[in-house]
């Protein structure tokens, strides 16, 4: 009975596969099919599962997204929002059975979005359905309590706890990050949560990591262990609009971790220090409100790594209210040992959008600059911020009146889904925490471009994910690759969409990409040679000219470097692929030896050569064409 039930688990997979009827040898051989899960600006789709796309080893002449699990980055740990306060008040306005949707449609990893990183407030943030602001340990004016006789998560344990329990359970992968916008009020210069400082005192300091202690401690006694910690959301933000603020410069937070690392170490080692958490770049605003005196600390997580504390954290964080996510990339690029987390970026609207008008924007936006954006420079995690808000942006104090959060409860009782809901769960569906990122040529950019932009990742599974997003509002058609096989797709315009494919054997073609870090390039005729070996296919080279015999492209690859194949990428720039090509190298940039030659017929061009060793690499044009000739990307693969 064993064996029958085996076989026939085997013959209905082999029949989902449409493999059905062919030989086992065949049926090992045979290339995969692509699901693809689709989200349109209209609304027309949400998260549709479209018709899965086979892999052929048909050629493309189009615009190619190049895929390649060779070659790989962070880790991932997960994509999601936050429950504030506001989130669990609205979500408790649903009927049990509504909320119970609301929840697995959030939060489970096979019918709902599969939300896998909640960031939570210690305390209240702007985003509470409270008459006042608080925190855990609150005192009367003038009063202090330096033993935190009086600390107490009571408060969270009727909605938020409750919530956050039920979200574990959907998804017991979730990883759970905790952030105070202030701590208590009597810590501060300002004797307020709405403004002020950390007393500049070594007994408040201490007791200020103890309350940040007490707080994982305690939520871990109540189900909800924490993985991440700040100590200070927005440290340089000092005007949250009568929301709860504190300004935190580098040597106050160093002070702070300095006690809070070895009690976390000893207490509660899973929790991991992040030693920033605020915009990409310094707003001009944080600039202006900083205290006379005192520095803004415009390069604040580069000075927060260089302290001495830096050695208790395991990176920093980021929100996308000011700047642009290549500031991760160059932190990375400084600091590559310490992670990058990205964790805030709330949805908004204009005060006359239609909500129709502001999911099109939103999907749009957040699509680009956080769903690929982030993750496409470093970010473990992608985070909006209000899991739930009602249908007025509330209930909130001070802040923000104009956010959105992933699902919005309506006045009559029912809840809906927001742009948001789709652009985090286009990753955390799909993307399984302990993925990792992988390269993919992508031709799109957060400034818009009107290209399509994508990025990939691989599951633990061994299963690949692509996501990817067409900036432009007219349908635009690509061509995905991986090893010798690929598939062309045409995406809506704005839309979003994500496409999954198994491990597969045949997918692999042992070739591994090259680093061209370091390289520099040259050029007869344009200008930004460099940019065509920059491994970043959203920029170019160009000829700036007619395509002409004699032109090339210089490559130095720093030091010699041995290679099989070089692929030839004109990238989005349809057409301007060199109509002829000649392949040369060198090993002192004076003598070449020709090692192949042939005629452009698109936007790629893979060039297979026996092991060639070189330093040097040029690229010169054969042939006449009116087109210019571009470069996006050149690739080596060992």
């Amino acid at each position: 009975m064993q064996r029958r039930v085996l076989r026939l688990v085997a013959v209905g997979t082999a029949v989902g596969l449409g493999l059905a009827g062919l030989p086992a040898s065949a049926q090992a051989s045979a290339a995969p099919s692509a699901r693809v899960w689709v989200t349109t600006i209209d609304r027309a789709e949400l998260m549709h599962e479209r018709a899965a796309v086979p892999f052929t080893t048909n050629a493309s002449n189009g615009v190619t997204i190049a895929v390649d699990p060779s070659r790989t980055y962070q880790s991932m740990d997960g994509f999601g929002a936050s429950i504030t306060d506001s989130s669990a008040s609205v979500l408790y306005r649903l009927s049990p059975q509504q909320r119970a949707e609301a929840m697995r449609a959030l939060f489970d990893p096979e019918r709902g979005a599969g939300v896998s990183f909640l960031r939570q407030p210690i305390g209240a943030s702007d985003f509470t359905a409270e008459a006042v602001h608080y925190t855990f340990d609150d005192m009367p004016p003038g009063q202090t309590d330096y033993t935190l006789s009086h600390f107490s998560i009571e408060h969270d344990r009727a909605q938020v706890l409750p919530l956050l329990r039920e979200a574990k359970r959907l998804n017991p992968q979730l990883k759970v990050m905790a952030t105070p916008w202030s701590p208590p009020a009597w810590m501060k210069t300002s004797d307020s949560l709405a403004s002020g400082e950390l007393k500049d005192d070594p007994k408040v300091y201490a007791a200020y990591a103890v309350y940040l202690t007490r707080f994982v401690l305690a939520y871990t006694a109540a189900g909800v262990p924490v993985d991440y910690l700040t100590v200070q959301n927005e440290p340089q933000n000092r005007d949250a609009g009568g929301g709860p603020v504190m300004g935190l410069n580098t040597t106050q937070a160093s002070k702070v971790i300095e006690i809070l690392g070895p009690l976390l170490r000893i207490l509660s080692p899973r929790t991991k220090i992040l030693g920033y958490d605020h915009n990409w770049q310094t707003h001009p605003n944080d600039i202006k409100n900083t205290p006379p005196g005192q520095d803004p600390e415009a390069d604040y997580p580069y000075k927060m790594l260089s302290t001495p504390a830096s050695r208790w954290l395991a990176g920093t964080a980021y929100h996308c209210y000011y700047g642009d996510p290549s500031a991760m990339t160059a932190l990375h690029d400084a600091f590559p040992d310490k992670g990058i987390w990205f964790t805030e970026c709330s949805g908004s609207h204009g005060a006359n959008d239609t909500p129709a008008q502001y999911f099109t924007d939103t999907l749009k936006w957040h699509a680009r600059t956080i769903t690929v954006g982030t993750t496409r420079n470093w970010a473990k995690s992608a985070v909006t911020w209000n899991i739930a808000l009602d249908s007025t942006g509330g209930p909130h104090l001070g802040g923000c009146g104009t956010c959105t959060g992933l699902v919005t409860v309506q006045p009559d009782g029912s809840w809906t889904t927001n742009a948001e809901y789709y652009t985090i769960g286009h990753l955390s569906r799909f993307v399984k925490p302990g993925a990792v990122r992988i390269a993919s040529s992508s031709f799109g950019n957060p400034a818009w471009n009107g290209e399509v932009t994508d990025v990939a990742f691989r599951n633990p599974d061994g299963s690949t994910v692509l996501v990817a997003h067409n900036e432009n509002d007219a349908p635009r058609t690509f061509t995905v690759a991986v090893g010798g096989h690929s598939f062309d797709y045409t995406l809506p315009g704005g839309s979003l969409a994500t496409f999954t494919w198994p491990r597969s054997k045949v997918l692999d073609d042992g070739l591994r990409l090259l680093s061209l870090a370091g390289a520099t390039a040259t050029s007869s005729v344009g200008a930004d040679a460099g940019l065509a070996a920059d491994e970043d296919a959203s920029t170019r080279w160009s000829s700036g000219a007619a395509q002409e015999p004699g032109q090339y492209l210089q490559v130095d690859l720093g030091s010699a470097r041995t290679f099989r194949r070089v692929a030839i990428d004109s990238g989005a720039s349809v057409g301007d692929y060199a109509r002829g090509w000649q392949l040369s190298t060198s090993s002192d940039g004076t003598t070449w030896r020709v090692i192949a030659s042939g005629t452009g017929a698109g936007q790629l061009s893979n060039v297979d050569v026996a092991a060639t060793r070189a330093r040097y690499l040029r690229i010169t044009s054969t042939a006449s064409a009116g087109n210019w000739w571009s470069i996006a990307d050149i690739r080596l693969y060992s």
